[in-house]
């Protein structure tokens, strides 16, 4: 009989809330529905120790690090805007080094990845974490594979997921590796989230994170191409609408977007198919047709890349109509 896998989930003041809460949650309706599956703790320095600066309301652990002996099957570190405090905490910082060691698998949620950094736990792996530290997480440390697009990341028995909801995602992901997709879909279905979304989908849209082009011509552009996507939206087509040679269309897009015209329009024709997927029953070649991709392999190669999975298991995955 397999052994109830111990969770620990370590704080710190000025912790964001969902980092904690989701996980938590996630656990605690595993063990209801699965009986002896999971215990788990919220873990800080002292057990009197406020984690958060609200007014509204607190979360206090429910032990401090020195009653946390013995092994650990999953240890996670939260986030928030006390994470810097944290990262300067060498006690905190030996501790996370130290329980890691005895535990079967790390992860991190949201900016709980510099912790994890700052203990050495992420050298030389890929990592992500919140979008807007990202580039912060690789400045600080280069010896990490920083990825700021995926909500979370699996790199071995080391897991970092994007902010505050995709702590959710990953933890349905880490019950989903335990107990299998069933439990993790009940879990879902009475927490009334939908089932976990893919680790490769992409933290926001393609058209929030892409730059917008500085000239107005080219910003026009990137308008009409999202609302173009089943057209032809080759490099030539697109430099004769922008009224410029493709040579130049191409290096002065990429150079006011950070991006080729090319990877744009995939990227927006990815997330279009992405939610055709998510909100309707379309067959797959219909949605690679209606969203500009042509074939279904088109599209399937385009979704390995962007997404991480094939077009029909981010459905089977992420849908509507499996929630």
């Amino acid at each position: 009989m397999q052994a109830r896998r111990r969770v620990l989930i370590v704080a710190f003041e000025g912790i964001q809330p969902l980092d904690v809460v989701g996980p938590a949650e996630v656990f605690s309706t595993a063990e209801q529905i699965a009986p002896g599956a999971y215990s788990v703790d919220v873990v800080a320095r002292a057990p009197n120790l406020l984690l958060t600066r609200s007014r509204a309301y607190g979360i206090a652990p429910s032990k401090s690090l020195a009653q946390c002996r013995g092994p650990i099957d999953t240890l996670i570190v939260a986030g928030g805007s006390g994470v810097d405090d944290a990262v300067a905490d060498e006690l905190l910082v030996r501790w996370v080094r130290s329980a890691a060691r005895r535990s079967r698998r790390v992860a991190s949620v949201c900016t709980g990845a510099f912790l994890l950094a700052a203990a050495g736990l992420l050298d030389g792996r890929r990592a992500t974490t919140h979008w807007g530290r990202c580039r912060e997480l690789e400045r600080r440390h280069p010896e990490i594979d920083v990825d700021p697009n995926p909500i979370f990341v699996r790199d071995g028995n080391v897991w970092t997921s994007a902010g505050v909801t995709a702590g959710i995602d990953l933890a349905l992901s880490l019950v989903e590796d335990d107990l299998g997709p069933q439990i993790a879909r009940d879990v879902a279905r009475w927490l009334i989230v939908f089932l976990q979304r893919p680790g490769g989908q992409a933290q926001f849209s393609a058209q929030l994170s892409s730059v917008p082009a500085t000239r107005a011509p080219l910003r026009e552009l990137q308008a009409w191409i999202a609302d173009h996507l089943g057209e032809d939206l080759r490099v030539e087509t697109l430099a004769a609408r922008a009224v410029m040679s493709p040579r130049n269309f191409a290096r002065a897009f990429r150079r006011e977007t950070g991006i080729t015209p090319a990877a744009y329009v995939e990227t927006l024709r990815v997330e279009a198919a992405r939610q055709r997927l998510e909100r309707s029953s379309e067959p797959v070649d219909q949605v690679a047709a209606q969203t500009g991709f042509g074939t279904p392999e088109t599209m399937r190669r385009a979704f390995a890349r962007r997404v991480g999975v094939a077009p029909a298991e981010y459905r089977s995955r992420f849908t509507r109509h499996a929630a």
